[in-house]
């Protein structure tokens, strides 16, 4: 069924519901993305290297997929196109939740591993992105699947006839996003190299990959139309949809702060709670094995960029206050010319127009450390 086809039956919107993302980048990125292939050294590699390609001779070439990886990428290359562009997504949001961190979810040019060997540790931060990659995963293909760019889904089927909420019936109608589909490839998809692993490490990614995906279906909101006289909501057509992908993200963030230390049990099969006064369940929780290292120097082996020269607050006592960023190595002081718009006016009609004032402002950035040869712990 074609998409318009899938509309009149569905039921269609005035609107798309997202704004229409061109994939001219990611033709753009193809042939430097084979020259990484070719001349960067083999490492452990990731699927969160396929970045916005989806040719098949990347699923062909390109290290870390397992076999069932390689079959569902060259099965489905449209949605492997999405979850490269849900790749850039997720890592903005991670990237987002961390700026103000002594880590900051980092990534490394000319690494298949994304985030380098930081990831090999089984630490909270591992857990989130995780987490937050395979909720990527699920929300780019299911946001793919109502926008009609993939030939195996389209939306869900199941939101037929009528139903109620708070407010009162309504009739199900529109697109309704198939979150079902997203979760359902995600599992596969992502989850293939984890099963093929029994030890402590694959349990948590398996685990914290769970999370992610729930994290998306637990913000499905219901969007309504109301078809009433003069606008009253006497009659509705309403359906699913995924909110921003800013709440998924806020909501992991928080399941980081309060992510639970385990161990495996004695059969390879589970879990046990580090902590054993820990009275909650972990179901719903994010998983670490190792303690994280305190990010402060650069450290080749853990995978620590450190935070010299990172920017810091000089009047804030959080994560992003000079003294808790810089480690208690103090910091440097310089002051920059900042161009900001000013004095802005209305203009009838429509248009808004401003100043560019000039003020000189003070930028505080983290000293290295003191002794030259801890700059580069190796």
């Amino acid at each position: 069924m074609s998409f318009s086809a899938r509309n009149v039956a569905m039921g269609s919107r005035e609107e798309p519901k997202y704004p229409h993302q061109s994939k001219h980048t990611s033709k753009i990125y193809f042939i430097f993305i084979l020259f990484l292939l070719i001349f960067t050294p083999g490492v452990d590699s990731s699927w969160w290297y396929i970045g916005a390609l989806g040719a098949r001779v990347i699923c062909d070439n390109i290290p870390g997929l397992v076999n069932k990886q390689r079959q569902l990428c060259q099965g489905h290359p449209d949605l492997m196109q999405s979850i490269g562009e849900g790749a850039k997504e997720w890592i903005r949001e991670c990237q987002h939740q961390f700026q103000y961190h002594r880590w900051n979810c980092s990534t490394l040019d000319r690494d298949h591993t994304v985030f380098g060997r930081v990831m090999l540790r089984s630490s909270r931060e591992a857990a989130f992105v995780y987490a937050i990659s395979s909720a990527g995963v699920v929300y780019a293909i299911t946001r793919a699947c109502s926008q009609g760019e993939l030939k195996s889904c389209n939306c869900d089927g199941q939101k037929r006839g009528r139903s109620s909420d708070a407010e009162g019936s309504f009739d199900w109608g529109g697109c309704s996003d198939n979150i079902n589909y997203g979760i359902k490839f995600a599992k596969a998809f992502v989850d293939a190299r984890e099963k093929m692993m029994k030890d402590a490490r694959a349990l948590m990614n398996l685990h914290n990959n769970r999370c992610g995906r729930m994290a998306v279906k637990r913000f499905m909101k219901l969007e309504c139309k109301c078809h009433g006289v003069s606008g009253s909501c006497s009659l509705r057509t309403c359906w699913l949809a995924m909110s921003d992908f800013r709440r998924t993200g806020d909501y992991l963030r928080k399941k980081y702060n309060t992510a639970v230390e385990v161990t495996m049990n004695q059969d390879g099969t589970g879990f046990k709670v580090a902590d054993k006064n820990f009275k909650g369940n972990i179901k719903n929780e994010l998983v670490y094995v190792e303690n994280s290292p305190d990010y402060c120097l650069m450290d080749r082996t853990a995978g620590s960029l450190g935070t010299a020269g990172r920017v810091c607050n000089k009047s804030s006592r959080g994560t992003d206050g000079c003294e808790v960023m810089c480690c208690g190595r103090g910091y440097d002081t310089m002051r920059v010319k900042q161009v900001t718009k000013c004095e802005c006016k209305f203009k009838w009609c429509c248009a808004v127009e401003c100043s560019d004032c000039e003020d000189v402002v003070d930028v505080h950035t983290c000293k290295p450390h003191k002794r030259a040869d801890w700059l580069d712990i190796t």
